[in-house]
């Protein structure tokens, strides 16, 4: 069942439906087309940013009516590909890109929307930060809309950092990184912050070592068939492996969750913490930390993932999510018109309502969090930008990822082993 919302009752609630055909009579009498929005955002304060920007769409164009359905977030994974093949399909949908997208690319479910990118001499395409499109592209062609990105670095305690003598500006290598590690131990301090117990959150740290090492090219070799047991993958399984064996994180980071590696950082009990970048926002450290409040926001500081000395990867390849909006075959023509109306027409508005760090150039000045401001301005200069591995290699290839990760931080399994998982995995996949 969706939850819909139509021009004449978005600001009035919502209103549930067992199928959209009963809408009908709610649609002016004036609108001829319909593009039908399915999302999964929860957030009462984001999704009022986009009611509000689909009403001024409307309003420039009164014979277009735009019906939010919503989906949660474990319903839409499941029923999207039902949905997909269904009378009911909806105009346009989020996508994470990665594998999943590829495999509804070939399905002839979604359409293709380089065309439009490259229309009017590529406007569409030149407003888009470069890597961003390319993390949407699949062979060539563009099978979403970017909207959002996002970026993984290490935000540290200040304060913690200035009592063990290691100075943040000074980590540009992974030795670099190595040493600070060393140091803060030796200060008593706890130098990472870790949720093991997810798993997902230690493969940031396997995932950076591979690009930094193998650069853009390499790993693109490696996902089109070379595989993960090369030199490469082995240096940055070992560089993972040694990592561990510093012991860097909390007592207990095996069965810690991502909640908890937040807790542990908001409450000052670790120096660092590998993370995604609204996790240091002021409301995120308030709402993780223990006594609600988090470090004081001045106290907050980030840095890039270190480069490796003598790997291909640069420090401006960067390691997070990628969201986007997907088209589907049947959808009006006028859907992309609201995308891009969407995405590049209000990209600073989203920036500033949503806190969400945008893919249209220029937008970031939209960011006005001084926390995401930073990662911001990375991103901003990204030559290469590289989606979660769990969802750009597909979930059965990503689960083996983040086990494996686990697996060698921890001393489970040599860097011989682990990639000889991965690369199982990844070869029942070809």
């Amino acid at each position: 069942m969706f939850v819909v919302l139509s021009r004449f009752v978005r600001q009035r609630g919502l209103i549930a439906l067992g199928t959209l055909a009963l809408l009908a009579a709610s649609v002016p009498a004036n609108a001829q087309t319909t593009i039908k929005w399915l999302h999964l955002e929860a957030n009462p304060d984001r999704l009022k940013t986009w009611e509000d920007i689909a009403a001024e769409y409307e309003k420039a164009h009164p014979d277009v009516d735009i019906q939010f359905q919503f989906l949660e977030n474990e319903a839409f994974k499941a029923k999207l590909p039902t949905l997909l093949q269904s009378n009911d399909a909806p105009s346009m949908f989020y996508t994470w890109g990665g594998g999943v997208l590829k495999a509804q690319s070939e399905t002839g479910a979604i359409r293709d929307l380089t065309a439009a990118m490259d229309a009017d001499g590529g406007a569409w395409r030149n407003a888009i930060s470069p890597a961003a499109v390319d993390g949407l592209s699949i062979d060539g062609k563009v099978w979403a809309a970017p909207v959002q990105s996002g970026l993984v670095s290490f935000f540290y305690n200040k304060d913690l950092f200035e009592k063990a003598g290691v100075d943040a500006s000074a980590i540009k290598t992974w030795d670099d990184f190595l040493g600070a590690v060393k140091t803060l131990k030796a200060a008593g301090v706890t130098p990472i912050a870790g949720g093991g117990g997810d798993k997902w959150p230690i493969h940031f740290f396997w995932s950076y070592l591979a690009m930094r090492e193998l650069g853009k090219d390499g790993f693109a070799a490696a996902k089109a068939g070379e595989g993960f047991q090369g030199e490469g993958f082995l240096k940055a399984s070992q560089m993972l492996a040694d990592l561990g064996a510093l012991e860097p994180f909390q007592d207990g980071y095996l069965g810690a969750s991502w909640p908890d590696q937040q807790a542990v950082f908001a409450d000052g009990r670790a120096a660092m913490m590998l993370a995604f970048e609204n996790t240091a926002t002021p409301k995120t450290q308030a709402n993780a930390a223990t006594d609600g409040k988090g470090l004081a926001e001045e106290n907050v500081g980030r840095f890039a993932f270190p480069i490796v000395e003598g790997g291909a990867g640069k420090i401006t390849d960067d390691f997070g999510g990628l969201n986007g909006w997907v088209v589907t075959t049947n959808a009006p023509p006028e859907t992309e018109d609201f995308i891009h109306f969407l995405t590049i027409d209000n990209a600073k508005l989203l920036a500033e309502r949503n806190n969400m760090l945008p893919t249209a150039l220029g937008a970031d000045s939209g960011v006005t969090d001084p926390s995401l401001a930073d990662s911001a301005a990375q991103m901003a200069r990204a030559t290469w930008h590289q989606n979660y591995l769990d969802q750009d290699l597909g979930p059965n290839v990503g689960r083996v990822v983040n086990d494996m990760s686990v697996e060698l931080v921890s001393g489970g399994v040599t860097p011989e082993e682990a990639l000889q998982q991965i690369q199982d995995a990844f070869s029942m996949e070809m």
